[in-house]
């Protein structure tokens, strides 16, 4: 993956009209059609609002409507530094560090992780060869306070799991689920993973009586984690690097924002190979989720 730094940002993005400019390049490839005209005609920028006017017309477009940037008084130019900094890093950054290199409060650096971290959400089905697997996330019990408990303190009652399937020297889906149930592990590989394919797995039972693939396990409990071809140590390298960063970074985080997170490391790992930087990576769904 190409390298990209923060002069490079500062070349390409000196200021909002810059960044305006990426934007509208970006959702108008083949040039902007005006709707008056019927038309793609050429438009040009507004001095005094980030907008494009038809030349014939005077048809105003604004590219940042539909995006993440739409009725945001933050400038353009400080969104693109906090993109910036969310995607030059494997192991994920702060809020707070956004705005201490932004600038901005801490609540618009938040509003700005948050509405960054939802562009990141990928629904792509896994096939051929495909390692299954579920974490939990959240602290121990014996260390939340009694009225956060949710249960005794015994094994990883309690926590938040997460089921993956990632493919061999592939991509990675992972989703946040209530329990790993039978049902609902089945729910979730029937969703995410092409019938035909090969699945690896632990001994979880949730994997047993898949309809549709071939199912092969390895024995954890008993001290087999490779047979052949079979494991399950792709998957549980990205758990760890999940965790690692979650741990090291967030420290911790509410149940309701855990798939936002998850979402932001899985592309991260799916994108690791792209020849675009990252940061071009993350810029580039600012379009495909409009």
């Amino acid at each position: 993956m190409e390298k990209y730094t923060i002069n490079d940002l500062e070349r390409d993005y000196p200021d909002n009209d810059a960044c305006l400019e990426r934007l509208k390049n970006q959702l108008f490839p083949n040039g902007i059609f005006c709707s008056e005209c019927g038309k793609v005609t050429k438009h040009h920028k507004l001095v005094s609002r980030p907008s494009y006017s038809c030349d014939y017309c005077g048809h105003h477009v604004h590219p940042t409507v539909g995006t993440i940037f739409e009725k945001s008084t933050t400038p353009l130019r400080i969104w693109f530094h906090a993109i910036y900094l969310m995607s030059s890093t494997r192991c994920g950054i702060s809020a707070k560090q956004i705005q201490r290199e932004t600038g901005v409060t801490y609540k618009t650096a938040w509003r700005m992780f948050k509405q960054i971290r939802s562009l990141l959400a990928e629904d792509e089905s896994r096939a051929g060869v495909v390692e299954a697997d579920e974490t939990y996330m959240g602290g121990k019990e014996k260390n939340k306070h009694a009225t956060k408990r949710t249960i005794d303190c015994r094994g990883t009652k309690g926590k938040q799991p997460v089921v993956g399937v990632v493919e061999r020297h592939g991509k990675i889906t992972a989703k946040v689920v209530p329990n790993t149930s039978v049902p609902e592990i089945h729910k979730f590989i029937y969703r995410n993973v092409d019938t035909n394919s090969t699945i690896y797995s632990d001994e979880h039972s949730g994997y047993d009586g898949l309809a549709g693939y071939k199912h092969i396990s390895v024995n954890h409990h008993s001290g087999e984690y490779v047979r052949g071809d079979a494991h399950t140590n792709t998957i549980e390298g990205f758990w760890s690097l999940l965790k690692r960063g979650i741990t090291g970074v967030y420290h911790s985080v509410d149940e309701k924002y855990l798939q936002s997170y998850v979402n932001e490391y899985g592309f991260r790992y799916n994108h690791r190979k792209d020849e675009q930087p990252m940061f071009e990576s993350f810029l580039g769904q600012i379009v495909s989720v409009r």
